[in-house]
């Protein structure tokens, strides 16, 4: 656990890439199994311990903390895990040795609810700062190191001398701690076998596009069709295996079983994740109340039908397409869906266009509702893992923008953690504000010190870790889209949004109303 918790450490104060990886390549030549391959799970979202919650460990704290300098240390330092890992009061006699990484996750995974306080306290007491503060991040899952899943694996193909595409094909027929997969990387062993059926294979992504850049390309060589406002998928199913994954390679199948139990054929399929009622597609915030969840009741199935709008076809009953150009896939793509038609799928339609002008006319004003821009693939390109630069862009709408005042700030996590860098604002409804989004980046380092400043200075209420402000900054905001919203005060909510600038020019009663808003909702 010790050598872990450095790991971590160092990583949530290393900011480049590179030095990340190498970090992490260190970490895994000089750990041994399965130490190292629980780590690499912890990395890439691969743990879950059903009972270890963060309710637990604040009441562990309160009976070994006054619970008032718990609460005011909390709110100063902001974060639960440095919180606890400072705070704990170390035992006056000596502790047990620290556990490995293998001891925790599996004595996580496998204590029962009455047994774990008892685990828990005796592993803070016998690690030291770091220590605990790494044992409480793993617990709750939320590392927040700037590691992402991909990174982890880049940095598992680095260690190895692999390409993080063979990585991501055999990434699915595995398991924590990965001992198959270690002993590839060291040539111990053979390449893990690559399942035939519900393999999830590495997607292709686009580069956004420069406008400067289309006076260089020519119109005939690309497709062009609508970038859908729902999520991006792979559909993998044969020999009576049928999964669902994100494109990061997530199975999410299980929030979606009217769509794969009408599954009844061998493909691996590419496309887009959406509500869709009478052949129209429904707004995003519909398909947010079916992500994210592990099972689905019938009612959210019947009031929220999905289906997935198909744009490319990377295999047809074992047989490998990626190779070939985009335009003989777009053709079986076809022929394979005339054929078939299976319930819940349809396809994407190609956007014809002449030139560059009559399609950026088209992506200012879409003739369909549901879109958020536009793809551009060229004819000939071969599906190739990642986001290579030139084959396919994405060539989203202008975002929208409101000026919304400030009412409450948040410290950030990681190197932000001493910073207020999450912003909640909101728009005039009358003579009331009422909150309608929040945003945590979009501004330089330079302008959070100057917004951390003002959050200090002009605080006039705290609610735990949260501080109200005075009504007095204006927030260009930028965003994509507007949403109803149960959860917000408004009834709204903004989709994706970020901060444009700052308008310290511009006093709050001048800032946005909520009737500004309401005309961008979809339909109105």
């Amino acid at each position: 656990m010790k050598a872990f918790a450095g790991l971590l450490d160092r990583l949530s104060f290393q900011p480049q890439r590179l030095g990340k990886l190498r970090l992490i390549e260190d970490y895994f030549a000089a750990t041994p199994d399965p130490d190292r391959g629980y780590a690499l799970a912890a990395m890439t979202r691969g743990l879950t311990f059903r009972h270890a919650k963060p309710a637990l460990i604040r009441g562990l704290v309160a009976e070994r903390v006054d619970p008032v300098l718990f609460e005011l240390s909390y709110d100063y330092v902001g974060d639960l895990a440095e919180t606890v890992a400072l705070i704990w009061p170390a035992p006056a006699d000596a502790a047990a040795p620290p556990p490995s990484l293998a001891e925790v996750v599996t004595r996580l995974r496998d204590a029962g609810k009455a047994e774990l306080p008892g685990l828990l306290a005796g592993w803070l007491d016998a690690l030291d700062v770091t220590g605990r503060w790494a044992l409480i991040k793993l617990m709750t899952g939320g590392l927040r190191i700037g590691v992402s899943a991909r990174l982890a694996k880049t940095a598992f193909a680095g260690f190895g001398g692999l390409s993080v595409d063979e990585v991501e094909e055999v990434w699915h027929g595995q398991a924590p701690p990965y001992a198959a997969l270690f002993a590839w990387a060291e040539g111990r062993g053979d390449r893990p076998a690559v399942r035939a059926a519900g393999g999830f294979r590495p997607v292709m992504l686009a580069q956004p596009l420069d406008e400067a850049e289309l006076s260089g390309l020519d119109p005939s060589a690309y497709l062009a069709e609508w970038k859908w406002d729902g999520i991006r998928v792979q559909l993998s199913a044969g020999d009576g295996v049928v999964r669902l994954y994100s494109r990061t390679g997530e199975d999410i199948g299980g929030g979606f079983p009217d769509l794969l139990s009408a599954v009844d054929f061998g493909a691996v399929l590419d496309g887009e994740l959406l509500v869709i009622r009478d052949h129209a597609v429904a707004p995003f915030a519909d398909l947010q109340k079916r992500l994210n969840r592990k099972t689905v009741s019938g009612k959210l199935q019947r009031e929220f039908p999905v289906g997935v709008r198909l744009y490319d076809i990377l295999f047809d009953a074992g047989d490998d397409l990626r190779e070939r150009p985009l335009g003989d896939r777009r053709n079986r793509l076809e022929a394979w869906f005339a054929a078939r038609r299976p319930a819940g799928f349809d396809l994407s339609p190609l956007v014809p266009f002449d030139d560059w002008p009559a399609l950026a006319d088209l992506r200012r004003a879409p003739p369909v509702d549901g879109v958020e821009g536009l793809m551009l693939k060229r004819r000939d390109s071969a599906y190739v893992a990642g986001r290579p630069k030139g084959p396919w862009f994405k060539w989203k709408r202008d975002p929208l923008l409101a000026d919304a005042v400030l009412m409450y700030a948040q410290r950030g996590h990681g190197k932000r953690s001493s910073y207020y860098s999450d912003y909640t604002f909101g728009v005039w409804r009358g003579n009331e504000l009422v909150p309608v989004g929040k945003a945590y980046f979009g501004f330089t380092d330079a302008e959070l010190v100057e917004l951390d400043r003002w959050v200090r200075n002009h605080t006039t209420n705290r609610f735990g870790p949260v501080r109200e402000v005075s009504r007095g900054l204006v927030l260009e905001v930028a965003f994509d889209g507007v949403q109803r919203s149960g959860r917000h005060k408004s009834g709204l909510a903004l989709r994706f949004p970020r901060i444009s600038r700052i308008r310290w020019d511009k006093p709050a009663a001048e800032a946005d109303v909520i009737e500004a808003l309401l005309s961008h909702l979809p339909g109105a």
